[in-house]
């Protein structure tokens, strides 16, 4: 839906039957692996840059660096959801709507809050 933003889109790879909602922001410095029908709600952000938090000389030349985001196959994700640097969201997850994923969420889990954690498994 619109309005999708993105730093390039060619480190954008979204699996069959995925949706994302309303105003989706990928920054995409480094690989976003988006599985098979994942559902993301809108205003969702996927946030791969990171920039140095004790170095503040490099902090002001406006260093900066990546790491991935992995979404698995059949992940729900709710709306204004923030991924984080570096986190992969395991198969057949729900992520509440407003959470920030700070960390790695595991499969078959229902997880929420800031930051993001896991609540309760899912059948």
């Amino acid at each position: 839906m619109p309005r999708f933003q993105c730093d390039y889109g060619q480190y954008i790879h979204i699996g069959a039957n995925s949706f994302l909602n309303y105003d989706a922001i990928l920054m995409d410095c480094a690989p976003i692996t988006i599985g098979d029908d994942v559902s993301i709600g809108p205003r969702a952000q996927l946030l791969i840059a990171l920039h140095p938090m004790a170095d503040h000389e490099a902090r002001r030349r406006r260093w900066e660096t990546a790491a991935p985001i992995t979404l698995g196959s059949n992940v729900w994700m709710g709306g204004g959801v923030t991924v984080c640097p570096g986190v992969t969201v395991g198969d057949n997850t729900v992520i509440g709507a407003g959470s920030v994923v700070t960390k790695d969420v595991p499969a078959h889990v229902f997880a929420a809050g800031n930051p993001c954690r896991v609540i309760k498994p899912l059948p």
